[in-house]
């Protein structure tokens, strides 16, 4: 599954955007110095994600949008588009 598609079934699971969870991440103090396990924590706790999908949204919350080059253009499964992830809900993508 790539990193899209796992931000994506967030959202489908959720109904919250990756752009409302960095939201909610930072209303509760949460940011780039914080902890992955504790936001994963908070993830698991409060919205029932598994580990790979919450994971997914600590990337977004402590790092931004973009993602390593690894697997942009290749044919594996794991393929994203392109560095940037898109945050604001599969409904809106371009």
């Amino acid at each position: 599954m790539s990193f899209q598609a796992y931000l994506d079934n967030v959202e489908k699971k959720t109904g919250l955007t990756p752009r409302q969870f960095i939201g909610l991440a930072h209303e509760k103090g949460f940011g780039s110095d914080t902890k992955s396990g504790e936001i994963a924590t908070w993830l698991k706790t409060e919205y029932e994600l598994g580990h790979g999908h919450a994971m997914a949204l600590v990337h977004v919350i402590r790092n931004g949008p973009t993602i390593s080059e690894k697997h942009v253009g290749t044919d594996g499964v794991h393929r994203d588009e392109s560095v940037e992830l898109w945050l604001d809900g599969a409904a809106t993508k371009p």
